[in-house]
């Protein structure tokens, strides 16, 4: 990510996330990373209702974009460090523990904006590579966890139902798609049921493509095609 910064102008143009310059995403990251480590150095056990301005204070001059970036992350990263196992802490996504949902959520909130970054200055081609496991995690972070919320839009009426395969690892979801919201059931493929639609992909890619940082033409699809277009159609995740 800080790579990436320095090798912008903060007035860079992200295509990924259309509202945005390379300031306003550095911004946003170095603010998530400074409100994400209030709750773990704090055991802030209460939603923390406040703009990211309020958090961080006052934004850096483009000239200390990379190092403003880099403090927010080893802040963050050494307050994971030190957190003790049984942190109690607010959280919003299903996990083991308040310590490993902000770590995960942390890991892949840089992850994909890392990509972004690299967007504004790269073409789609030379995106960093992701590690296998690490892309199927932030894969199932998404699935398992952010689709299945009450405010995801994700609806069908009648019911139909998706099957998310790994083509690199015995990794695999199925998605029950009905008028009440999704019901996601993570597994190894050959035990998930079949599916109308599934979509087949190494998992850096299904990362990629089901975060919105990469074209659906990555994925080998099977079944009907229409489930895949409302699934893209209502999962298009973008920051303003």
């Amino acid at each position: 990510m800080a790579a990436a910064v320095a090798a912008a102008s903060g007035d860079d143009g992200v295509p990924s996330c259309p509202e945005w310059t390379v300031r306003d995403l550095v911004h946003h990251l170095g603010g998530v990373h400074r409100w994400a480590t209030g709750y773990v150095a704090g055991a802030r056990r209460t939603q923390w209702d406040v703009d990211l301005i309020d958090v961080v204070g006052a934004w850096p001059d483009d000239r200390d974009l990379v190092s403003w970036f880099r403090a927010g992350y080893h802040g963050l990263a050494g307050a994971l460090e030190a957190a003790p196992a049984d942190l109690d802490c607010w959280t919003f996504l299903p996990a083991p523990s308040p310590l490993a949902m902000w770590a995960r959520r942390q890991a892949h909130e840089t992850a994909i904006h890392r990509v972004d970054a690299e967007l504004a200055t790269r073409d789609d081609a030379s995106i960093s590579p992701f590690d296998p496991h690490f892309a199927a995690d932030g894969v199932d972070e998404l699935l398992s966890c952010f689709l299945p919320r009450p405010r995801s839009r994700l609806r069908s009426d009648p019911p139909t139902t998706l099957r998310v395969t790994c083509a690199d690892l015995d990794a695999g979801w199925l998605l029950q798609i009905g008028a009440e919201g999704v019901v996601t059931t993570p597994g190894r493929p050959d035990r998930l049921a079949e599916a109308a639609c599934e979509i087949r992909a190494p998992a850096a890619d299904l990362y990629l493509a089901l975060w919105s940082r990469r074209p659906s033409d990555v994925f080998v699809v099977s079944g009907d095609e229409r489930v895949l277009r409302l699934f893209l159609e209502k999962v298009n995740i973008r920051w303003a």
